[in-house]
């Protein structure tokens, strides 16, 4: 099992933002499908994910990741809404649930596995606007998520950028949506959906099929509708045709 570096804590004053402008490479930390390398390839080169329904154009700058490594992030992931790439649920990641809130026994509850990909802006960037179905084009301004942690960017459900931390001297950044997880219904995710974030989980971290199924079938969404050996048997049934 591969142990996750510990993030260091954001600085939050501007002067500690200035220091890490401008950004030339950051931490994308991928905690949906993207976790798995193939999957997060289709966005950098182009091309349509196995069992998607969506081609992507690619990156800018279409070169693999230069490290990655798993990450752990405070918080809770959930699925909502409906996905036009997968069907069934998005997931979303709510960093408002961190340890400091009272609800032990539900798998997930303090925070969710990550797998982080060195990058550089324009790839994060580009990234971030294939999420919302937009071509690649210009660099985000992440001068309020470093100042504040968090930013919102617009409206959509990836629109909100989130900084979890510091690794190596690099930021550690994600998007979300700018909604918190207890106002929102709850939608369970599809199997190809789920069996690219759970592919995603073991490469990087080196869990178990069994408890990688486990935390996700324990997650808001998917809890009730998916048990873990159903969604460990998506790790090892032969994959739906394309």
């Amino acid at each position: 099992m591969t142990r996750p570096p510990r993030l260091e804590a954001l600085d939050g004053s501007p002067e500690a933002a200035r220091r890490l402008t401008p950004v030339d490479r950051l931490w994308y930390a991928a905690y949906g499908s993207n976790m798995h390398l193939d999957r997060l390839t289709c966005y950098l080169t182009g091309g349509r994910p196995h069992g998607g329904l969506r081609t992507y154009p690619g990156c800018r700058d279409p070169r693999r990741p230069v490290r990655t490594t798993p990450v752990m992030l405070p918080g809770l992931l959930y699925f909502a809404t409906e996905s036009q790439v997968w069907t069934g649920g998005r997931a979303f990641y709510d960093p408002g649930l961190a340890p400091a809130d009272d609800r032990p026994g539900r798998p997930g509850a303090y925070e969710l596995p990550a797998r982080a990909y060195l990058l550089t802006l324009s790839q994060f960037s580009d990234i971030a606007a294939q999420e919302m179905y937009r071509e690649p084009g210009g660099d985000l301004d992440l001068t309020e998520a470093l100042t504040h942690g968090r930013a919102r960017i617009g409206p959509g459900r990836y629109e909100t950028l989130v900084c979890a931390g510091l690794l190596d001297g690099y930021p550690v950044l994600t998007f979300t949506a700018p909604w918190s997880s207890q106002v929102i219904t709850v939608n369970p995710p599809s199997a190809a959906y789920l069996r690219h974030i759970a592919a995603g989980i073991v490469a990087s971290h080196g869990w178990s099929a069994l408890r990688a199924a486990t935390y996700l079938a324990g997650c808001p969404g998917a809890e009730g509708h998916w048990t873990a050996a159903e969604i460990a048997a998506l790790l090892t049934d032969p994959p739906d045709p394309p």
